[in-house]
């Protein structure tokens, strides 16, 4: 396959080049699909939501005028695809700390830090709650106020808040039990 200049590979994506077009797919789309991942929560959607920001960013290509990082340009069309898709479907429901919920919720300390891989890591995200998972990964993640992410998904920013605080405390005590059970088997006896 030929290689692009990152330059020549954004010239040629304008132009409607396929190979360049699928260059720009190979490099891209390993950073992205993770992005996708997290505000979805299962591989499928992920590919979907993934498909949907290229055709975006082919047809928007155009308007990337090189002032700036250009995969943080991606990132951004890739994050508000997400957004989109999450409004659009109803995906986002705010949680309320229920019975079910609760043991995840109340944990007595902050030390929740234990050693994770990022794969570990991204898997404990997809697997919060709607509400507290799009709400972190915008505010934690992507940086957005709460004001902005209020403004983006219709909630009141106090909604914002407290959705993170309850994502991190779920997120926290999930990778914490994780990782003292993952401690517990490796100092079990081995017979």
């Amino acid at each position: 396959m030929k290689k692009f200049h990152p330059d020549e590979l954004i010239e040629g994506c304008r132009k409607g080049n396929p190979l360049a077009q699928s260059e720009l797919f190979r490099q891209y789309a390993p950073r992205l699909l993770p992005i996708c991942y997290r505000y979805a929560g299962c591989r499928d959607t992920a590919d979907d939501l993934l498909q949907d920001s290229f055709i975006k960013i082919f047809i928007n290509i155009h308007s990337f005028r090189g002032e700036g990082n250009f995969e943080g340009w991606l990132k951004t069309i890739a994050i508000n695809t997400c957004i989109t898709w999450v409004k659009k479907n109803n995906k986002m429901r705010m949680v309320d700390i229920s019975v079910e919920h609760k043991h995840f919720i109340e944990t007595d300390d902050d030390e929740w830090l234990w050693p994770v891989t990022p794969d570990e890591l991204t898997e404990a995200i997809a697997s919060l709650p709607e509400g507290y998972r799009v709400v972190l990964n915008m505010f934690a993640i992507e940086g957005f106020s709460h004001k902005e992410i209020g403004d983006k998904l219709n909630i009141s920013e106090s909604t914002s808040r407290s959705q993170y605080a309850r994502a991190k405390l779920w997120l926290g005590k999930k990778i914490k039990s994780k990782n003292v059970k993952y401690q517990a088997d490796e100092t079990s006896p081995q017979f």
